[in-house]
C-alpha cells in the first residue's frame, strides 16, 4: 500500500486582520467543499486558523500526488484567492505536496 500525499497551504496576515481572514475562511466553507468533495482521490481536508501566529491553512490528504494538484486548477480556490490578496493576504508559495513517509492511526479509545 503506498502513502497518500499531504497538501498543505499557508496565509500570513498581519494581526490586526487576522479576524477578517478567519471570517472569510469560514464563509469560503459552503463555496469550496461541494467541489473539493466531488474530486476523485480526496481522503481528508481541514481548514484550519492560527491567531498566535496571524495564519490560516488548508491541509489535505490525497492518495497521489496528480490527485492533489487538483487543487492548482479549482477554479473557486483560485478565485477566493485572489480575493485574500487582494485584502492583503500573503500565501506561501509553493504549495507544499509532501510524500507522507510514515503515519499513526487513530487509536480506538
Amino acid at each position: 500500500m503506498s502513502l497518500p500525499v499531504i497538501r498543505v497551504s499557508i496565509l500570513r496576515c498581519q494581526g490586526e486582520q487576522f479576524a477578517l481572514f478567519h471570517a472569510m475562511m469560514v464563509e469560503a466553507e459552503p463555496v469550496l467543499v461541494p467541489g473539493i468533495q466531488a474530486m476523485r482521490g480526496l481522503i481528508s481536508y481541514w481548514a484550519g486558523a492560527d491567531q498566535a501566529t496571524s495564519s490560516l491553512t488548508n491541509v489535505s490528504v490525497w492518495r497521489t500526488l496528480d490527485e492533489a494538484k487538483q487543487m492548482d486548477r479549482f477554479q473557486p480556490m483560485l478565485d477566493l484567492g485572489k480575493r485574500f490578496a487582494e485584502k492583503g493576504a500573503v500565501f506561501e508559495r509553493p504549495i507544499m505536496n509532501y510524500a507522507a513517509l510514515w503515519q499513526i492511526p487513530a487509536a480506538d479509545r
